[in-house]
């Protein structure tokens, strides 16, 4: 009887080393085989933050600062021009006020009434002198003129319109009427006064004129001012002598 072979298993050698294996990591994975870090990987889940913009001044203070300064520029370029030209006209013409004083004064009325109102009839006599060689005034209606006893009115008028021409003299008559309540207290001051030879009096004006330069009409301003006036008497219808004048004028825009 032959003998059966008897296949005895062969033990594998537990000490060989393993079989090679090939790497599933790629070169460009997180990580290579030698443990060497390569470049970061941007997990895809995650989305990368945007960068804020850059902030902007606002653009509305800007224009605003623009027209300010233009605005500024302008005002300036006005007031130099307009300097200019009131320069080159005052060499030009070189204006000089008009001269005004008070030649005569006479009393037609000063009487009291029964209601002790004192009643008042002045007329006064204006000289007007023009000194400017190239400039006319032509005198506008609207005038007041009044005749004053220590801040108290006592009569008023105008002057009618007419035109003085260059340098040249205007004689004016005018008639001033009026009527103040207080008249037995008036009376008896202007009295007690007239013993003294001495009576303040303010004669005040106030005019519209409009000055031309050449053929140019200016706007219409207004001359203004106040003749102090001492005299000796206020009686009626008599010779009254004025011992001083002093006037003071101006122009008034």
């Amino acid at each position: 009887m032959t003998d059966h072979q008897r296949i005895h298993p062969v033990a594998a050698d537990v000490e060989a080393p393993p079989p090679a294996t090939r790497s599933l990591v790629t070169p460009r994975s997180f990580r290579s085989e030698k443990g060497d870090p390569g470049p970061p990987r941007v997990p895809l889940q995650h989305s990368v933050a945007a960068m804020p913009p850059p902030l902007q001044p606002p653009k509305r203070s800007s224009c605003l600062c623009k027209c300010l300064c233009w605005t500024i520029t302008v005002l300036i370029l006005l007031l130099i021009i307009v300097g200019a030209t009131a320069g080159i006209l005052y060499l030009v013409f070189q204006p000089k006020l008009p001269k005004y004083s008070v030649e005569n004064l006479r009393v037609s009325d000063l009487t009291l009434n029964f209601d002790l109102s004192l009643s008042a009839r002045f007329n006064v006599r204006i000289t007007s002198d023009n000194p400017n060689k190239k400039i006319g005034i032509h005198y506008e209606k609207g005038s007041h003129l009044s005749v004053w006893y220590k801040n108290t009115n006592l009569c008023q008028g105008s002057i009618p319109r007419f035109y003085q021409g260059h340098q040249s003299r205007k004689v004016l008559d005018v008639a001033l009427t009026g009527q103040n309540q207080y008249g037995r207290t008036l009376l008896d001051a202007m009295q007690e006064e007239q013993q003294t030879g001495r009576i303040p009096l303010d004669l005040k004006i106030d005019v519209p004129v409009r000055i031309e330069l050449g053929k140019l009409k200016l706007k219409k301003v207004r001359v203004r001012g106040t003749c102090k006036l001492i005299v000796d008497n206020l009686s009626t219808n008599s010779v009254i002598s004025i011992k001083a004048s002093t006037c003071n004028f101006g122009l008034k825009l």
